[in-house]
């Protein structure tokens, strides 16, 4: 007998639909952006944990030092950490949760007063603050979307995506609230205030200069001149050819003393800017300096005061620099309006490898700028060439910004 082997008919292929029908429907089938709030709900614990286990520690720690001489320095170590985790929690939401959430502003902390000036701007960092408190309260949520998420992958999951959507809003909605720049109020408070610092630092820096170059200069120019005329006064008489030399040198010390004054009038401000405007000033700064120097103004009209002189004490520097330091054999001025900014350019052929931590004057320069919502950009390779590049704001003669474009550098 030849045995049969029954061939797969109709019952076998249901058999098989029927089979398939009891498996729960591919994994796979979600949307990337579904496995990614997933991932993002799952991770939330250890994270959160984390978080939780640094801000208690580092942060009481540090509170409960401040009697010490550690205990501040501890507390802004750890806002500055905390600023890190909410860099770290940002990238994870845009990257998982597709969450924009900005950067905030970087502390300044280089335009601060002093090493206590630093500690009290990190201190009283809203940034820190807020990403030390949404460390704080993500524990619990985090436990909350752990306990829901895992059970899901098993019980619920036809309605999982749903889950997942609402728990993850709840997440973009904490790290828009807690980790967005929306202190940026503050943070502008905070820069202005340190921005006065300056300026009043600045003001203070430049009388007492004023002062030595009166008391050193001019001031004790004409007192020899006073002690020689009455010398001269009393020779007058008894040899007149020493009197008439005294004279003649006294008539030197006043030349010289003159000259003194032009001089610092001048670093006060210049008489050529306030009559004949920016163009005239630099041309006549830069006829001054030892290098050859070519400026370019392209301006319609002219800034504010303000503006004006900071742009001409700005160059000024500049081109002191160049003649002192560079080694340059040419040099270039181009002054020019971009909207509702003016733009400076100085450029030199130099040596190179100036620093604005160097004690060239460039770092005053840049905290100078700064103080006024400027920019200064400082590009110089050791060998050369060195390209200073300054912005400032744009300001009409009546004080307020001007909303319209000037002049354009082509």
């Amino acid at each position: 007998m030849t045995a049969r082997i029954p061939a797969a008919g109709p019952a076998d292929s249901g058999t098989e639909d029927t089979d398939r029908d009891r498996l729960p429907p591919a994994r796979l089938a979600f949307p990337p952006s579904t496995w990614k709030e997933i991932a993002y709900l799952l991770a939330n614990l250890p994270v959160a944990l984390f978080g939780f286990v640094y801000v208690v520690t580092v942060l009481s720690v540090g509170a409960g030092m401040t009697v010490t001489v550690v205990g501040l320095p501890l507390l802004a170590a750890g806002l500055l950490g905390s600023r890190l985790l909410g860099r770290l929690e940002r990238a994870r939401a845009r990257a998982l949760l597709g969450v924009r959430v900005e950067e905030p502003s970087p502390l300044p902390l280089r335009r601060a007063k002093g090493g206590f000036g630093r500690l009290w701007m990190v201190l009283k960092d809203p940034v820190g603050w807020r990403a030390a408190l949404y460390a704080f309260i993500r524990l619990p949520w985090g436990i909350l979307t752990f306990t829901v998420v895992v059970p899901s992958l098993f019980v619920l999951w036809p309605v999982l995506p749903f889950i997942s959507r609402g728990l993850s809003n709840v997440d973009r909605a904490m790290a828009r609230g807690l980790l967005s720049p929306s202190d940026e109020l503050e943070r502008r408070i905070a820069e202005l205030e340190s921005d006065r610092g300056v300026v009043v630092d600045t003001a203070a820096a430049d009388l007492r200069r004023i002062e030595r170059d009166l008391h050193d200069g001019a001031q004790a120019r004409l007192v020899n001149l006073a002690m020689g005329l009455g010398l001269a006064k009393e020779k007058l008489l008894e040899d007149p050819d020493a009197a008439a030399a005294m004279v003649e040198e006294a008539h030197g010390e006043v030349k010289l003393a003159l000259q003194e004054l032009r001089d610092l009038a001048r670093g006060i401000h210049p008489a050529v800017l306030t009559d004949r405007g920016l163009d005239a000033a630099l041309s006549s700064v830069a006829s001054r300096c030892t290098v050859p120097v070519k400026v370019t103004a392209d301006l319609d009209t002219r800034p504010a005061e303000a503006i004006e002189g900071i742009a001409y004490f700005t160059v000024s520097e500049l081109l002191q620099n160049i003649s002192k330091h560079s080694g340059a054999t040419a040099a270039t001025v181009d002054v020019w309006r971009s909207e509702d900014r003016l733009l400076i350019q100085v450029w030199d052929n130099g040596r190179g490898g100036a620093r604005l931590e160097g004690g060239s004057g460039m770092r005053g320069l840049a905290e100078r700028l700064g103080a006024v919502d400027g920019l200064f950009v400082l590009d110089s390779p050791v060998g050369g060439p060195t390209t200073v590049t300054a912005e400032l704001p744009w300001r009409d003669r009546s004080g307020t910004p001007a909303g319209g474009a000037g002049g354009h550098r082509g």
